[in-house]
């Protein structure tokens, strides 16, 4: 059992990382990611920051601490869904599909495998080294709360989310 521990650990701080670096990257770069989802056709691309950089940091937080990690999860899973729409289905699966001069669209597979790791983690859940273990309401620990089942319904309202902001902030025929 250790060993599925140890690994979910791994899983769960290495996505967690991830997304705690890209929010603190567009933390330390407001006016150019500003700038760059506006680029990209989204409406009120200052909100898009501010909920892009607060999202992973917030993912990135609980998914490192193992607290909320089904929601969190589900964070990841929408906003690489809205990624992937956005930006990197036209350039095909591979990451480098098109990494020449002057050309920055990357293909899917990092959106896909980052969505697929937070997927394994929503189902699977945290381990037991983790605060949704710890921590109890009313004699259920978070972990027994959000287990496998709402860890997947979780992951599929994470898809509704990124769903409705596409369809609400995002105008590609008003891309720069």
């Amino acid at each position: 059992m250790d060993k599925l521990n140890a690994a979910l650990l791994i899983l769960r701080v290495g996505l967690g990382g991830v997304f705690l670096a890209h929010g603190i990257k567009h933390a330390r770069s407001r006016a150019k990611t500003t700038a760059w989802f506006a680029g990209l056709g989204f409406n009120k691309a200052e909100m898009q920051w501010a909920a892009s950089t607060l999202t992973e940091i917030g993912v990135g937080t609980l998914l490192v601490l193992g607290l909320l990690t089904g929601a969190a999860a589900a964070g990841v899973v929408a906003i690489m869904t809205v990624a992937f729409w956005t930006v990197h289905r036209k350039a095909g699966f591979f990451i480098t599909a098109f990494m020449r001069p002057g050309i920055e669209v990357e293909g899917y597979e990092y959106v896909a495998t980052l969505s697929l790791m937070a997927t394994v983690v929503a189902i699977a859940g945290p381990g037991e080294w983790a605060l949704d273990w710890m921590i109890k309401l009313n004699d259920v620990t978070i972990a027994e709360l959000l287990d496998g089942r709402i860890g997947l319904l979780l992951v599929l309202a994470g898809l509704a989310g990124a769903a409705a902001q596409l369809t609400l902030f995002w105008r590609p025929d008003r891309a720069g």
